[in-house]
């Protein structure tokens, strides 16, 4: 589910948009590329210290989207990339990839754990 492509977006550094909805109302959550842990299980780790409005999300629809781009990848025609992702998120407060993730990032209360279902190129 996660091609070379999409992991090389990853390394680089861009902005990610992670798109949760409850209640016939979305809500976009900023993080940033360097911030995602890639497992080899294909799901997608990333720190949480506010995203509150998110996990309230999360817990009443577990559905996400998440936009991640990087201009130094190269896409279809040129330089510059980006996927849309989705699949089902949740928080996590404790266990392995917590205690990985804690070392990495000092700052999370939490660890957004992302099950991926689709990935798509955009451009």
């Amino acid at each position: 589910m996660l091609n070379e492509k999409l992991l090389d977006v990853i390394s680089h550094e861009g902005v990610v948009s992670l798109v949760t909805c409850s209640n016939n109302e979305s809500h976009v959550a900023n993080t940033w590329n360097s911030y995602i842990n890639a497992t080899e299980d294909g799901r997608l780790l990333i720190p949480a210290a506010g995203m509150i409005k998110t996990q309230k999300n999360i817990e009443e629809n577990d559905k996400i989207k998440v936009t991640i781009g990087s201009k130094e990848v190269m896409g279809y025609r040129s330089l510059g990339t980006g996927f849309l992702i989705e699949g089902s998120a949740k928080f996590v407060k404790s266990g392995a990839d917590f205690d990985m993730m804690k070392e990495k990032f000092s700052f999370l209360n939490r660890v957004l754990e992302i099950t991926v279902t689709s990935a798509k190129q955009t451009i």
